[in-house]
């Protein structure tokens, strides 16, 4: 048997081994049982791959990125394997894996019931038990066809191969541009066929090779994401490395789920989204309108002492506007149909740019002007497909705190800078502190961004470099960009680890010329200006959900809807309680007094349920005093305050946006 010579890669060691033909990758780490695959020149293979002459192969890991893919879409197959033993009928759509788990796709007669799922789940665990192997299998397009016959979306697949994954999201992990392969579940034992699915791999050596799993929830989908499409049911599922990482897990999720924003929003009287009005269009309610207005008032307040200007655009206009920014060859699926009247097509704003663009248009310009800093509160409407819309963080309308700056090239360097230092100030005051930044650049091969190679080059320098200047944490995003420019992200984490995009910075050369925007030079030449476009919420809904979850809804007494509630011990107490209140409000505080006839002790749940941040207590003592007492949020208690100091410390820890 003749000997092939290939190079083991960990991080930067190099390994160069010899074995005989035949061996495969599971041979090379034998005892290893962390490695689930190999990457052999930049491909991820089966462990049962055989290794040839002067393969580099790398060890992948199951903590890794790709090992715990891996995991989760091996843990997918046996889930669909399961949910086919059970329900014969079910047809299989898609089954990729996802951040923290994996779904599949099924068109069944039912949906799936919660008893339905704890079924499928015993099931997958004697499948896992079973150790069948997960075997690679190539197959032609015919022959997938033939032995795929009974399954209608998989036929589907095969007839979109190459596009399949622009065609239906998750659809990568089953079909590519190359040749079609089938994984077969086979017995550990007698090797005889138990399931197969249409696949791409790789997959784990074995069932037995998935340590920890758990199925979550079945929620409908469409197939291929359109509601053209069938409705199909999906199960959703989560798979780690080991039962503590597992428990780990759905301990973060119970903790998420306290923090829902829907949920607070309902509890708290923040905001509903009423039926009547439709889908992903919220109302706030007083107490949520109060969070959104001292969110707003402060921010209008930063930006004119950054000195923008304010202005305010409709929120309907011509369709050619639209087409004329670039949006409309390239955003029209996410904006909501054409209205016509007057011989012409309308549109409601999905974005505030254009419209921005026509107030930099509306005189001439001087270059003593730049750099203009344009601000807009702008409400803007786009058409997120319903599977998608989430409460506030996807919604369909929304109203962005917009901002475009118009500079000279020379200005571009320092105004970035800038920009991203207040922006990253300004989230630091709302509470959030630990942040990493994404550079958005083009991908070259698609024909989606417009403009020279030129300028796209200038444009990403100059935002990676005001990026770096920030020493944060810096990842490339390739493909990510806008169509007329690249972008920096800023992604926030918030108190539970989980990563938000908050703003988004983005150069653009493309849309003052689409505009021909000039400003008369230092020299009476006539030039372009740069565009930067920046949102620093994104958009205030979701950042007032963002917020909202981040403090599960005890916000600091600044954005607290009510800061204080005064909480008489006996009847007697409530004109004392009321002069309080009335010197509280004189210093702009916002104070209630809970007059109703409730007992002491349930006028304090009632605070602690509504999250207040000072509960101010008078009784026969505090009123002898001129005093009164503070119970706080996490139940301690300090007594015999005189008015004047409580009133004092409630005002310094709105002024200092404290959280007490």
């Amino acid at each position: 048997m003749s000997d092939v010579r290939v190079i083991i890669q960990r991080d930067s060691e190099r390994e160069e081994r010899v074995v005989t033909t035949g061996t495969t990758a599971a041979a090379l780490f034998e005892g290893d049982r962390s490695i689930v695959a190999a990457r052999v020149a930049g491909e991820l293979k089966d462990l049962a791959y055989e290794v040839a002459e002067g393969d580099e192969v790398e060890p992948v890991e199951i903590t890794s990125k790709d090992g715990l893919d891996i995991l989760r879409h091996s843990t997918a197959h046996v889930m669909a394997q399961a949910v086919q033993e059970l329900f014969p009928e079910a047809k299989l759509g898609i089954g990729p894996p996802i951040r923290d788990g994996f779904y599949y796709d099924f068109d069944v007669e039912n949906p799936f019931h919660p008893d339905d799922l704890k079924r499928i789940e015993k099931k997958m665990q004697e499948i896992q038990k079973r150790g069948q192997r997960f075997a690679r299998r190539p197959v032609t397009d015919e022959a997938a066809r033939v032995e795929l016959a009974d399954e209608p979306y998989k036929l589907e697949l095969i007839g979109l191969k190459g596009a399949a994954a622009d065609a239906a999201e998750g659809a990568s992990a089953e079909v590519g541009a190359g040749e079609l392969t089938i994984y077969d579940n086979l017995d550990a034992k007698t090797g005889e066929l138990c399931w197969k699915d249409l696949c791409r791999g790789p997959h784990l050596p074995s069932t037995r090779a998935i340590p920890a799993f758990k199925l979550m929830r079945s929620a409908a989908a469409y197939w291929r994401g359109s509601e053209k499409n069938p409705q199909l049911q999906r199960i959703y599922g989560t798979a780690w490395p080991t039962r503590d990482e597992l428990k780990a897990h759905l301990e973060f999720l119970a903790e998420a789920e306290k923090r829902d924003h829907r949920k607070l929003g309902a509890e708290l009287d923040l905001f509903s989204i009423p039926e009547e009005l439709g889908s992903g269009l919220a109302v706030f309610h007083p107490k949520g309108g109060v969070v959104r207005k001292v969110m707003e008032d402060y921010s209008r307040r930063r930006h004119e002492e950054a000195e923008y200007e304010f202005v305010n655009t409709p929120h309907i206009s011509k369709e050619k506007l639209f087409e004329t920014s670039g949006h409309l060859p390239n955003y029209a699926d996410a904006m909501f149909p054409p209205l016509e009247f007057d011989g012409q097509n309308y549109r409601l704003k999905a974005m505030n740019c254009p419209m921005h663009n026509l107030i930099f248009r509306a005189r001439g310009r001087s270059y003593r002007e730049l750099p203009l800093r344009l601000f807009e509160f702008g409400t803007v409407y786009r058409y997120e497909k319903s599977g998608v819309v989430h409460g506030l963080t996807r919604a369909r309308g929304f109203t962005q705190d917009d901002s475009h700056i118009y500079c000279t090239k020379e200005q571009m360097p320092q105004e970035l800078d800038g920009l991203l230092t207040f922006v990253l100030n300004l989230l630091r005051d709302y509470g959030l502190n630990d942040f990493e930044l994404e550079l958005s650049t083009r991908d070259p091969e698609s024909d989606k961004f417009i403009g020279e190679d030129a300028e796209w080059e200038e444009a990403t320098e100059a935002l990676r470099v005001a990026a770096e200047k920030q020493g944060l944490p810096l990842v490339p995003d390739p493909g990510g960009a806008a169509y007329y420019g690249p972008k920096i992200s800023v992604q926030a984490k918030d108190a539970i680890g989980r990563s938000w995009q908050m703003s988004t910075i983005q150069v653009d050369f493309q849309q003052p010329k689409r505009f021909n925007l000039e400003y008369t030079a230092a020299d009476g030449s006539r030039q372009q200006p740069v565009m930067i476009h920046r949102a620093l919420f994104g958009s205030i809904e979701r950042f007032f959900a963002v917020l909202l979850e981040h403090y599960a809804g005890a916000f600091p007494a600044w954005l607290a809807p009510v800061q204080a509630v005064g909480i008489p011990i006996g009847d007697g107490h409530v004109p004392y309680l009321a002069e309080f209140a009335a010197e509280a409000k004189a210093k702009g505080l916002r104070i209630e007094v809970d007059a109703s006839s409730d007992r002491m002790q349930k006028k304090i749940r009632n605070a602690q349920k509504a999250k207040i941040p000072f509960m101010v207590i008078a009784g026969d003592e505090d009123v002898a005093a001129g005093a009164v007492s503070f119970r706080y949020r996490d139940g301690s208690q300090k007594n015999g305050i005189p008015r004047a100091e409580a009133i004092a410390e409630i005002v310094d820890a709105v002024e200092r946006r404290v959280q007490v």
